[in-house]
């Protein structure tokens, strides 16, 4: 069964090398890896190209190099959805990068419960320590067992529901669509992808962070959810500008 794995990238030069490096150790094959960049002004192509003659079809993994204008990260995941050919797609960030089993592991529990959407765990690093932060879809919809970096879908789900281009939270309108209309979505508890801590999510600005708390909330009260989600996002947001 072939899987696509898609990377964004823009001006990811410093990161974007072992994002790659860890799609060529997966242990699983056929892969075939795409990345979306958005027309970068730093060396990110030329990292990325300098990849090409790795991957072969010797190795079972192929590699497609796309540079164009695009209206975001969310955009790009959807044009890279649509280049797509796998029946399951994975989706790592150019400062992110998968455990060498990852594809592997996702593959034998799709296989097993033909799931429409699924997530393993995330092992956030920061510059404070690590942690793990656990997949888990618990009686409470909310973000805390919910990690993008290491979901994998069925690649026709993806297509059915491209990612709104709204906001920085279009990952969580998707995933909560999903969740909203009935998807099969499996959280397993095994580590899948490492993910940096910081960029947009993370900005210390109190007006980014109400901004980021209306963003949110708007989403589950998109879907009908209840409104006493609106104090967890105060209370998530907050708690990201003080830890930081």
């Amino acid at each position: 069964m072939l899987v696509s794995i898609i990377t964004v990238s823009f001006n990811s030069q410093k990161t974007i090398a072992r994002t790659i490096e860890s799609v060529l150790a997966q242990t699983y094959t056929p892969i075939e890896y795409i990345i979306i960049d958005g027309t970068s002004t730093d060396n990110t192509l030329e990292v990325a190209r300098s990849y090409q003659a790795k991957f072969t079809v010797s190795t079972g993994k192929t590699l497609r190099i796309i540079s164009e204008q695009d209206n975001g990260m969310y955009d790009a995941l959807n044009k890279g959805s649509k280049l797509a050919t796998g029946e399951l797609v994975g989706n790592i960030n150019a400062d992110d990068y998968y455990e060498p089993t990852a594809v592997e592991t996702m593959v034998n529990h799709y296989k097993q419960d033909h799931f429409d959407c699924a997530w393993g765990n995330l092992l956030v690093h920061k510059p404070t320590g690590d942690f793990t932060k656990r997949a888990r879809i618990g009686k409470w919809w909310s973000t805390a067992g919910w990690c993008h970096p290491a979901m994998f879908t069925r690649r026709e789900v993806l297509l059915q529901n491209p990612y709104a281009c709204n906001n920085m939270y279009d990952d969580w309108d998707f995933i909560t669509r999903l969740y909203t209309f009935g998807a099969k979505l499996c959280t397993y508890n095994e580590l899948i992808s490492h993910y940096n801590f910081g960029g947009m999510s993370t900005q210390k600005n109190w007006v980014q962070v109400k901004k980021r708390i209306g963003m949110k909330y708007a989403i589950y009260r998109k879907y009908g959810l209840s409104w006493l989600h609106f104090p967890e996002c105060i209370a998530i947001e907050v708690a990201k500008y003080l830890l930081g």
